[in-house]
Formats: C-alpha cells, structure tokens, sequence
C-alpha cells in the first residue's frame, strides 16, 4: 500500500522503508509482512543492494478526485487519509499490458474494463490507458463479493452486528474479512469450484454463485456507463480465467451494449488467453491470464534504468 506517498516503483532506502511503515494503518494485514521481507532481504544481501518496492495502489493513483471521495465531512477524510486507494493495480496493469499486446491498439487510445476474479475481486474502468474507477476503495474490503470478504454492504450493519451479537467492531470486521463471501453465503467453501460443482442440488452454494455474478455484473454495466463505450472487458484470476460458467452469468443480458459470449470459444478458454466473444460484438470479451510478477518486474527495470541515466 502506496498510499498517497508512493504512486511508482521506488528505489528502498531508508527515509522510503520509513514511510511505507508510516502506512502500516492503511494495509495492517499486508505492509507489516511486506516490510518484514524487506528487513530480511537488507540483512542478507545488505542495505546498500538496490531493492525496489512497487506499489499494488499505484496504478489506480490516477482515479479522479470525484471517483476517489467518500461523502463523509472533508476534514475527517483529510485529517485520516480516507479517499479510495483502489488495490490489484498489478492485475489491472497487467491485463492492460497484455491487451494492447495482443490487439496492437496503444494504452492511451484504450478504454477497457477489467474484471480480476479470484479469492479477492475488484473491476477497474481504464480510459485511456488510465484508471479512472476501480471497486476496492479504502481498504481491499470494498466493492465484488469475494472468497470470505463481503464487499459493499450498509455500513450502519456494522453497530447494528456489534449491539445484536455483543461483541466489538474489530469481531464484525474480522466476519466481514474471513467468514463472509461465497463462504458466508454458502456455509460451505469459498472455493468457486466446488460451488459450482453443487450449483443444482445446493441452494445455498447457488445463492452464493448468483449474488457473486449479480454483483460484478452490477459493476461491469455501472463502468461502461462511467466509461461512455468499451473496447473491451477483460477477465483474470484464477475464476476470472477458469469458470466459463461463472463468466457466462456476468455477460448474461449484455447484448444492450454490444456484449456477448461465443458460447464454444467461452466454455474452451480455461487457464488460456483467449477471445471468447460473439463475432460482430461491438464490445470484445478476452480472457488474460494474470502476471502481476512481470508488472514488478517492468516497474523495476523501468526505475533503475532511469535511475542510471
């Protein structure tokens, strides 16, 4: 987590391993092991080595600031930093890599939407070649239901959860982190897979798959509507590229905006890049397998090599 200190690839020393520690608040499950792994590769390789950190939140520093504001009073949002940070930025930048190498159409003439589906979910709305929208805001608990995380719900659930079941905020966050999603939902796993495999003879494993589909598929026609047109929706992680079925139920309705599924290419494409929309469609459907490892990567050469000039 960048927060609003990093927003590209910094070289490590130790005023930059400082004020990533300065933002453990923001990121308290993620920061803390980050920066454990950086003290560990300092004391083996030594202090002096050069080491990059790059940044998940980065990619989205470019939202707009009437995309980026919660409605809460503006002091309290300045004084604590709360704004939408947005998260998966590798997968998002990594999807729109590989879409303009694959289509040879430049980033900044690309308006696109990506749907990164795994055990964490998020959909971001690039223009551009810029995100301009993404569901995750403040913390990586907003926006698609996830494997165990809820995303958007009533944020007045929470005191009405603590005053019900006597127990504190940091307990009602802890559910909504790790026992809600396709887990809570389903009472059974937050494996799509298996749900999946049960959708016919188990209610409620079929409630979790609809309410999971209904939710990004909300999402997807909010962002053609914040993006005015599409090139392209883009799906990755690992059921964004592995459940046709689960894909098939968030195109389902879409012909309004250009949008369908070539049912043989989408039941074919499993763990493949591949084009799985109708022919014709005036909105693309590709499946990208995700590569965040090489967004670091290229963020790394990228720094050091500005670096060296």
């Amino acid at each position: 987590h960048g927060g609003d200190l990093f927003t590209s690839a910094v070289a490590i020393d130790d005023d930059v391993l400082s004020r990533i520690e300065s933002l453990n608040d923001l990121a308290p499950l993620h920061n803390p092991a980050a920066v454990n792994g950086i003290h560990a590769a300092r004391k083996i390789f030594g202090a002096a080595a050069p080491m990059a950190a790059v940044f998940d939140t980065a990619f989205h520093h470019t939202i707009p600031e009437t995309a980026a504001t919660y409605a809460i009073p503006v002091e309290l949002a300045k004084k604590h930093a709360i704004r939408r940070y947005g998260f998966h930025g590798m997968a998002h930048q990594y999807s729109l890599l590989r879409y303009g190498e694959l289509t040879g159409r430049p980033e900044r003439q690309t308006d696109i939407i990506t749907l990164h589906l795994g055990n964490g979910c998020s959909a971001c709305a690039i223009r551009g070649g810029r995100s301009v929208d993404t569901s995750m805001g403040f913390t990586p608990l907003e926006g698609l239901v996830m494997g165990t995380r809820s995303g958007d719900l009533d944020p007045a659930l929470v005191n009405y959860l603590v005053r019900k079941e006597k127990v504190d905020a940091a307990e009602v966050e802890r559910w909504l982190n790790h026992r809600s999603g396709l887990l809570g939902l389903s009472g059974r796993s937050n494996d799509m897979r298996e749900l999946i495999s049960v959708y016919e003879t188990n209610a409620r494993a079929r409630l979790a798959v609809d309410v999971f589909c209904y939710r990004a598929r909300k999402y997807l026609g909010a962002y053609l509507a914040v993006l005015g047109r599409a090139d392209a929706v883009v799906f990755s992680g690992g059921i964004g590229e592995n459940a046709p079925a689960v894909r098939e139920k968030i195109c389902t309705g879409m012909d309004w905006c250009g949008l369908s599924l070539d049912q043989e290419k989408n039941s074919g494409a499993v763990g493949t890049e591949s084009l799985i929309s109708s022919a014709g469609g005036r909105v693309h459907v590709y499946v990208i397998p995700s590569d965040e490892e090489a967004i670091i990567a290229r963020e790394t050469v990228k720094l050091f090599q500005r670096k060296s000039r």
